[in-house]
């Protein structure tokens, strides 16, 4: 890959930047509320709801999609783990991030992205399992009904593949992109409950 800027990571700072500022004011009117003693509403009680995951999804958005930053910047396992929480509270889909350590926010995006690549294959939710051993990460997704588009699951073993990409498939060109920046290599396998990704 080239030393050109990666502009739609850029881009996804940017956007997640600008959005994450009015989302937390919106959580903060809504504490007022519920101190006024409105908590009971279920108005308010879908806006919890609707602020909450909206937070969680731009918190693990601005690691996927984001800028990683220069080569020393890093995200404690804590954080990891309390995006993860939340993005899967109250889903169909758990995750289980085994790294015990703080590691550089390039490797956290690497992960967050074949998170996504994994959660388009489990729709009715699953368990997914994220270890990072001394090399080489592995995850692990495993349903009792997969959905798999092969041509999707092509694009990251073969960077040759030539796929067209919607919106909704985004994460699987950006996830190619990503192990060819790191050089990394990826192994993918697929069966009938299982899907593994390692590189």
């Amino acid at each position: 890959m080239s030393d050109k800027p990666d502009l739609s990571a850029l881009l996804g700072s940017r956007i997640c930047h600008d959005l994450i500022s009015p989302i937390g004011a919106i959580s903060n009117g809504v504490e007022l509320l519920m101190m006024d003693g409105k908590s009971s509403s279920p108005e308010l009680t879908l806006i919890v709801d609707s602020v909450a995951n909206a937070t969680a999804r731009i918190r693990f958005f601005r690691v996927a999609f984001g800028a990683p930053g220069a080569s020393e910047h890093r995200i404690a396992r804590a954080e990891v783990v309390n995006i993860l929480g939340d993005l899967t509270r109250g889903s169909r889909l758990s995750m289980d991030w085994q790294s015990m350590n703080d590691l550089s926010r390039r490797e956290v995006k690497l992960a967050f992205l074949a998170i996504l690549c994994l959660e388009s294959a489990m729709p009715h939710g699953g368990t997914l399992l994220i270890e990072r051993g001394e090399t080489r990460w592995t995850l692990r997704g495993e349903a009792a009904r997969l959905r798999i588009d092969p041509d999707l699951w092509e694009l990251l073993s073969n960077p040759a593949a030539q796929v067209d990409i919607g919106p909704a498939q985004v994460h699987f060109a950006l996830m190619r992109d990503e192990v060819a920046r790191q050089h990394r290599r990826l192994s993918v396998e697929v069966s009938d409950s299982v899907v593994r990704l390692s590189y």
